[in-house]
């Protein structure tokens, strides 16, 4: 295997609690009520954008500005995108390990770039990654297949000699609309069946990701 794309957001990391206390903070600017971790946590994955609708949806309806919420939003991820955010057990060992064995590393997220590569720097994993494709990289967001197979590219892999780790039915719809192999974490945000896409393989803990990957066991 020559590169294994990750997306980051509940399949890397765990950043539901820093995007909570982000998107409490818009709300209660516009005079709204906040909203549980839990709830929030089941807003995420399609980009930031999609996030704030729908936290507008659920306190009331859209705002009469919605560039101004999002734009608020923004300013107050800004300010503590990794002050709760941690990496989930294992994952660094592992990252660690594949590029060790030569697999080349890249992330595949609809989080804006600038977001995702300050957490990954304060959490100490940037310096796995040989390419990042997030928000705006390409016009496209995922569920499309471009962002993955530009990440792809910029990796000098293709979905032949690839693999794309995500917790989602998004991640999974992008991998089977890319061609490329999908791997699902079940320890993330995962909120409907992936089972139409046909996972490869479905791990819990980073430690078997990487035995798959570089000895073959563990598969089902």
């Amino acid at each position: 295997m020559k590169a294994i794309v990750f997306d980051l957001d509940g399949t890397l990391i765990d950043s539901a609690p820093d995007l909570h206390a982000a998107a409490n903070r818009m709300l209660g600017d516009l005079g709204r009520p906040p909203l549980t971790l839990e709830r929030v946590a089941g807003f995420v994955g399609n980009g930031v954008p999609a996030l704030v609708a729908r936290c507008l949806d659920a306190t009331g309806g859209p705002a009469d500005d919605f560039d101004s919420a999002l734009a608020r939003f923004r300013k107050h991820y800004a300010r503590a995108p990794a002050q709760l955010t941690r990496p989930y057990a294992g994952v660094e060992p592992t990252l660690e390990r594949l590029a060790a064995s030569g697999v080349a590393l890249g992330i595949c997220t609809n989080k804006p770039p600038e977001f995702a590569v300050t957490i990954l720097k304060e959490l100490g994993l940037m310096r796995f990654v040989g390419a990042l494709v997030g928000e705006g990289t390409v016009p496209q967001l995922k569920p499309d297949p471009a962002p993955l197979l530009h990440c792809l590219d910029r990796l000098g892999a293709d979905e032949t000699s690839a693999l794309y780790v995500g917790d989602s039915e998004i991640d999974a719809e992008t991998a089977f609309r890319a061609k490329v192999p999908f791997a699902l974490f079940s320890g993330g945000y995962l909120r409907e069946s992936v089972d139409a896409f046909e996972p490869v393989y479905v791990f819990d803990h980073f430690d078997d990701l990487s035995d798959y990957v570089l000895q073959g066991v563990g598969r089902r």
